[in-house]
């Protein structure tokens, strides 16, 4: 194995045995979950392909995360600090604080007439009622579905529609560095719309602007402060804790759904194993919680752990504060931190030099974390350099809820490989296969599925549509789950994402990957972000084309670094690459987690019709990016 050593031997001791013998290995992490009653199995393969994991098992999450710790002696532990530097805002919540609010917020809900199995809709910016309100929901055995706060109207309708909440938690408003998003007119819009009419709406009042009310259905968010506190509410492991609705859907959404059980003992086993974070430390994940990272990485996997986690309003790189990121790791001493790689492609581009790094100690903070999507080695190795510390990259989906494929540092550091996402992680069967399903030979690409049954921790099916789930998921290579990205794994087993199977183009017959091309131009001294996307050619089919982000201070000639990018891939990629288009703009478009929205260069290169997605950071920069391709001849008449 690459590495050697004996720190190494503890993942593939680890990995060996999470496949050969998965009930012992997730039988014995379940011993650090506290159950109500154990499990009869581990896994009941019985009505393949949906898979439970510890049927038989009763457990509440919520329990797991704070009354447990309140009793074994955490109570005055800060779980939550809040910081918001958009609202001048920080606060600590203990553990013991957490809890009298969660299990307040649980007797309202309790009081609204929600219980075992009802749904609630939690649209909600980025502040601690919205942890209250998903733990809570945890707590009396009720699915919560959390929707980005902001979501456009139609896109909340169509998951009220689909979930069906009795009760939807919103807030007056969002707040923003520059301005305030108004909550409470896109849900009225939304339920409008709507097929499903929930009983009540409850709603937290901002200062920063207050929310007209619905007479019989709106309610204030104090009823909360002042209800009678309920104890947790005992449930099956196989029963559903969430549904988390994927970003930009349309029409009949697709609600991952995830149980209380595999879930609870994989982000537990994950903080130590994966992210080497102990119970005390604090761990923050800048992200937003009505994304995947936010449900595991924010709430449920540091609090399940003893560990304190930060809740981060606002945005954390950038303008106007380059040093965002540095700040926080110092004031609130984190340990280590989880980001998407566009983040730091920011800092870099902002501040390329580190002069707002220098300003901070950041002495006690261990190690970075990225995903969301692949990072650049050049990216990687810059922060790598400025930090002086391990920069991991890992590989997961929302449908997982975590890790596929990482350097597990509680398992022994293996050695860093600038583009690759390391390797499996324990739990995970991970092949590359060609379009008939065969295993294909080492450093050959192709597409990546994993093994059936999927861990623990994995969605379960989704809401209410086994159909779509095993049509989307598990029919392209029957035993297997198709994750939908392409990749290869070298002769070291080091596992390599390189673009969704969708981002593969095909010019004049050779399938190339658009993120090999990122690679080489990220690489370039100039450039502090970049995407490349297929549109389509009359002669070739489909040729790539360049959108490029150039570092502060970059005076140099445009034209001369296109050349110089151009040249670059036709160098390591070859002439069969046809890339010869290179468009310089001021921003990406992206996704309010960071994604950027190659799927939306390509359209408008295109000429494609096409709804703004409701995902969008900034609906603005669509425009520029139409304006500098029209300007290079596209769409092509």
């Amino acid at each position: 194995m690459a590495g050697g050593g004996v720190r190494a031997t503890a993942y593939d001791t680890a990995y060996r045995d999470s496949i050969e013998y998965p009930g012992e290995f997730w039988g014995e992490a379940a011993k650090d979950v506290h159950w109500f009653r154990q499990w009869d199995t581990v896994l009941d393969d019985s009505g393949a392909p949906f898979y439970k994991w510890f049927p038989g098992g009763v457990l509440n999450t919520c329990y797991n995360t704070l009354d447990l710790h309140v009793e074994n002696g955490r109570g005055e532990q800060a779980a939550l600090i809040y910081d918001s530097p958009v609202t001048d805002t920080i606060r600590r919540y203990t553990y013991r604080d957490l809890l009298d609010r969660v299990a307040r917020c649980a007797g309202g809900l309790t009081e609204l007439g929600v219980g075992y199995g009802d749904r609630v809709v939690i649209y909600m910016p980025m502040v601690p009622e919205t942890v209250v309100a998903m733990l809570a929901c945890a707590r009396i055995g009720a699915i919560h579905s959390v929707v980005f706060g902001g979501f456009a109207a139609r896109e909340l309708a169509a998951r009220i529609t689909d979930a069906r909440p009795k009760v939807v938690l919103s807030a007056s408003c969002g707040i923003e560095i520059n301005r305030i998003i108004s909550y409470k007119p896109l849900l009225d819009s939304a339920i409008a719309m709507s097929e499903h009419k929930p009983e009540h709406c409850v709603i937290f009042q901002r200062p920063e602007q207050a929310a007209s009310m619905v007479d019989g259905r709106d309610l204030d968010w104090e009823m909360f402060r002042h209800a009678r506190p309920v104890s947790c509410v005992p449930v099956a492991a196989t029963d559903p804790l969430y549904i988390l609705y994927t970003s930009g859907t349309t029409g009949i959404p697709k609600g991952i759904l995830r149980d209380n059980g595999g879930h609870l003992v994989a982000l537990n086993w994950s903080m130590k194993n994966i992210y080497d974070i102990n119970p005390g430390e604090v761990f923050w994940a800048a992200s937003d919680v009505g994304w995947v990272v936010g449900h595991s990485y924010i709430v449920y996997a540091p609090l399940a752990s003893g560990c304190t986690t930060v809740l981060y309003e606002g945005k954390s790189v950038g303008t106007p504060d380059p040093g965002a990121f540095w700040r926080v790791i110092e004031e609130h001493g984190v340990s280590a931190l989880f980001t998407a790689p566009t983040a730091f492609r920011a800092i870099k581009r902002e501040d390329p030099k580190g002069d707002y790094f220098r300003k901070y100690d950041l002495s006690g903070f261990r190690t970075l974390f990225l995903a969301g999507e692949r990072c650049d080695p050049d990216t990687l190795r810059w922060a790598t350099d400025l930090l002086h510390v391990p920069v991991i990259d890992h590989w997961w989906q929302t449908e997982t809820g975590w890790a596929i494929g990482a350097n597990a540092v509680g398992l022994g550091m293996l050695p860093v490989k600038p583009g690759s996402c390391t390797k499996p992680v324990p739990g995970y069967v991970v092949h590359v296969l060609d379009e008939h399903g065969r295993q294909v030979p080492p450093m050959t690409s192709g597409n990546v599925a994993i093994r059936l049954p999927l861990p623990p921790g994995c969605l379960t099916t989704l809401w209410n549509n086994h159909g779509d789930y095993t049509r989307t998921y598990l029919s392209e290579y029957p035993g297997y789950y198709h994750t939908g990205d392409a990749g290869y794994i070298d002769e070291d087993g080091y596992l390599w994402i390189m673009s969704r199977t969708d981002d593969i183009i095909n010019t004049a017959g050779h399938r190339l990957s658009t993120g090999a091309m990122e690679e080489v131009i990220a690489s370039h001294p100039d450039v502090a972000e970049c995407a490349v996307a297929g549109v389509a050619d009359p002669v070739k089919g489909e040729i790539p084309i360049g959108l490029v982000v150039l570092k502060a201070g970059a005076g140099r000639d445009t034209e001369e670094i296109r050349a110089e990018l151009i040249q670059s891939v036709r160098d390591t990629i070859g002439p069969i690459a046809s890339f010869k288009v290179v468009g310089i703009v001021r921003r990406l478009p992206k996704t309010r987690s960071g994604k950027i929205l190659r799927g939306t260069i390509k359209k408008i290169a295109d000429g494609e019709s096409f709804s703004v997605p409701a995902t969008i950071e900034d609906p603005a920069v669509l425009d520029e990016i139409r304006a500098m391709l029209s300007s290079i001849g596209f769409p092509r008449r």
